[in-house]
């Protein structure tokens, strides 16, 4: 090479170099274009497949010591066959590590799951706690690992939220592009974890964005593929439950039939919930009464767990096995109905001890027991004018999951999905939309917004009702001595009649104080010393509120009609 060629080489070389620099500065000061963050969402779905796939080895691996099984669709026959003392022995063991982890590495002790996504889409411009929510999927491995009755797509939610809040703080994402990148996340975690790439796109936008904008659809679908490819690069292009032969379905005698399911789904879908949100107020009404460390909890559970499992150890795990023998009819009508009640019993015991897990798994194992015992009934009852009863199980498992996520177009899709069967989806959808109708008007709409009321996290409502909770009085108000500003001497009069507002709030408690004294401003004030006076910061007025108000509902209605 001669030393001009070498020259114009290193030339190119250089300009290379400096452009990808600026391409990176740009792309932190501007954020992404639309091209390159379809580019990044692809690597997002490609991370998130992969930290999927690692969880379900990670459980497959776990369970494999712990109980000799070969993957999770058989560990409840592996269980079976061993001592009863190591049944009992391996949930507790499990436990004392999660309780240990969740102690060492968590504020609260509490496992993240769907609703902090939910909560970080709404509040926290689509970032989730990064440490935290490594210690929970640390947690819930062992936890399902271990003989924990729940499902893994929580906590897999949860680390694909990790992965994309990291990325978003790299490249300064704002809260449009950060939700965005949130929902290509969870859309690659949940299609990776079932091989449903249909479902697990529209999972991400039906219940962590809670919106169907045109703006996320393209990066969400492209995540959700890239992740649906890592799972059958690994476990092939197979369904996770085989049915058996396609069940004849006598339209206009039988549907009546799957309405009425819908209704029973809904209401063991309300009872699967309420089971579970029991149990962790009696937990911890137990713990605050004992002074049990917080760290024990988990063990607690576990015991219990291991002693149910010693009779019953259809309920370890995520139930994939017996949710496989109800959707074939291997089950007799005392066992199905048996086994339904003994799982939302142990699933309330699991996540109501802190242990760790998700909750769709579990809802489809007590739906398909719940639409198989149903159906073994109505065809018992109407023989001349039935399907079979493995077509009830179908329907009953995507009512009760659809009723539990609220969620009833990606659950309905998941389950087509899941099974392959798409010859049944009259009587999934009927059965779908009567259990959600009334489980969401028994619950605050499902399980996870449920979870986060019981917080004091209004996101059920819609935007309108959490907006002015993430403004603080402090930016909105105008300071003492401001142009504009309110006249101090009505400010100390309004403290001395005990209206203010503490200049740490937010505009929700500001609203409050505005609709109960009718005043035109509110003096914002910094509490000091008691007995000392508050120190004056300035004024809030209630047209400066409504402003910040309204362009933050403007926010929300452009993102999600874009």
């Amino acid at each position: 090479m001669t030393q001009s060629s070498r020259h114009f080489l290193g030339g190119k070389i250089n300009a290379a170099e400096r452009a990808a620099r600026n391409g990176w500065r740009v792309l932190l000061d501007k954020g992404p274009s639309q091209f390159q963050f379809w580019l990044i969402a692809l690597a997002i779905g490609i991370a998130a497949g992969f930290a999927a796939l690692l969880f379900r080895r990670g459980i497959d691996t776990l369970q494999s010591w712990a109980y000799s099984a070969q993957g999770m669709a058989y560990v409840h026959s592996a269980a079976a066959a061993l001592p009863w003392y190591w049944v009992m022995a391996v949930p507790i063991l499990g436990g004392l590590v999660v309780g240990v982890i969740l102690h060492r590495f968590t504020p609260d002790g509490r496992v993240r799951s769907v609703s902090d996504v939910i909560e970080g889409a709404a509040l926290q411009e689509g970032r989730v706690e990064g440490r935290v929510g490594l210690a929970s999927a640390a947690a819930s491995i062992i936890t399902l690992g271990t003989g924990g009755s729940s499902g893994r797509e929580g906590p897999v939610v949860h680390l694909a939220g990790v992965i994309s809040s990291w990325v978003s703080n790299r490249i300064n994402a704002d809260g449009v592009t950060g939700r965005d990148l949130l929902g290509c996340a969870v859309a690659a975690a949940v299609s990776a974890s079932f091989n449903a790439p249909i479902a697990g796109a529209l999972f991400a936008l039906e219940v962590v964005l809670r919106h169907f904008a045109l703006h996320a659809f393209a990066p969400i679908v492209i995540a959700s593929v890239a992740g649906t490819v890592i799972n059958r690069l690994e476990f092939g292009d197979v369904t996770e439950f085989t049915l058996p032969v396609a069940s004849a379905l006598e339209f206009y005698v039988e549907l009546p039939a799957f309405l009425i399911l819908g209704l029973v789904c809904g209401l063991v879908a309300t009872a699967l919930m309420h089971a579970i949100l029991f149990a962790e107020d009696m937990a911890n009404f137990v713990q605050m009464r004992t002074r049990m460390p917080r760290w024990l909890r988990p063990a607690v559970s576990g015991a219990l767990l291991g002693l149910l499992a010693i009779w019953f150890p259809h309920i370890i795990g995520v139930g994939y096995e017996t949710t496989s023998l109800a959707l074939t009819g291997q089950l007799v009508l005392h066992e199905a109905m048996v086994f339904a009640v003994l799982k939302v019993v142990a699933v309330a015991i699991t996540l109501g001890g802190r242990m760790g897990g998700g909750v769709f798994s579990p809802s489809l194992m007590v739906g398909a027991l719940t639409g198989l015992s149903f159906g073994l009934i109505a065809t018992g009852l109407f023989p001349e004018v039935s399907g079979s009863s493995t077509l009830y199980a179908l329907a009953g498992m995507g009512a009760v999951a659809a009723a539990v996520l609220g969620a009833p177009i990606s659950t309905t899709l998941i389950v087509f999905e899941l099974t392959g069967d798409w010859q049944t989806g009259l009587a999934v959808m009927v059965a779908v939309s009567m259990s959600t109708a009334l489980g969401s008007n028994l619950v605050k709409r499902s399980f996870f917004l449920t979870q986060l009321e019981r917080r004091g996290v209004q996101v059920a409502a819609g935007p309108q009702a959490y907006l002015l909770s993430m403004y603080m009085v402090s930016n909105v108000m105008r300071p003492k001595g401001a142009e504009k500003a309110a006249p101090e001497e009505r400010c100390w009069e309004l403290i001395g009649e005990g209206v203010y507002v503490d200049g740490g709030a937010t505009l929700e408690a500001a609203m409050a104080v505005f609709e109960r004294t009718a005043v035109p401003f509110v003096p914002v004030v910094t509490l000091t010393k008691e007995g000392e006076p508050p120190e004056l910061l300035g004024a809030l007025f209630h047209v400066d509120a409504l402003k910040t108000y309204n362009r933050a509902l403007a926010a929300v209605s452009r993102e999600e009609h874009s």
